[in-house]
């Protein structure tokens, strides 16, 4: 599925929850969605026009703003599109890359690394217990808050296993490499 066509998704997807601005669906993707997902403004706004172009969605405007509401046809573009196989995304951790690289740097630069890595992941996993709280307050739509905490757990998942992988690069990689003669005299 191409990149536009994932998009689409994720905007029929937030639209099936609730009608919404521009704004609003930006800010919803970025703050429900943004453990696992992201849009950006310049991809939103053409992908509202497509859609509605397409049926699926429809705007109603008010003062300066249009509010955008999916259709039934939108819903059934929504169901056929969530069946669809996810396309295989290529990994981009920018992390990895400094580390593979890291035998051009200094202990220090990579112990900054791993630090950071560290407290990117703590955060994640309070900014999920956050949201799993909400979700479990029921101060979000209760049809999709067993849907939203499996996404959260996927993302609790993911920071520990982050901060394994740190405990675990520590261990290896900062410990005394007798064995390479770096620590001979």
């Amino acid at each position: 599925m191409a990149r536009q066509s994932q998009t689409d998704l994720a905007v029929l997807g937030a639209l099936s929850i609730e009608p919404m601005t521009g704004y609003e669906l930006r800010q919803a993707i970025t703050e429900v969605l943004g453990h696992f997902w992201h849009e950006s403004f310049g991809q939103i706004y053409p992908c509202l026009a497509n859609l509605q172009q397409l049926g699926f969605v429809r705007s109603t405007s008010a003062d300066r703003s249009s509010t955008y509401r999916i259709t039934a046809a939108g819903r059934r573009e929504l169901a056929r599109r969530l069946r669809d196989e996810p396309e295989r995304q290529q990994p981009r951790n920018a992390t990895l890359l400094r580390v593979f690289f890291g035998a051009s740097l200094d202990e220090d630069d990579l112990v900054a690394i791993l630090d950071r890595t560290e407290r990117q992941a703590r955060e994640q996993l309070a900014t999920l217990a956050a949201a799993r709280e909400q979700i479990a307050n029921g101060t979000h739509n209760a049809a999709h808050g067993r849907y939203w905490l499996a996404t959260v757990s996927a993302g609790e998942h993911a920071a520990r296993a982050q901060l394994d992988w740190v405990n675990e690069t520590r261990t290896t990689l900062l410990a005394p490499q007798l064995s390479s003669g770096r620590d001979s005299p």
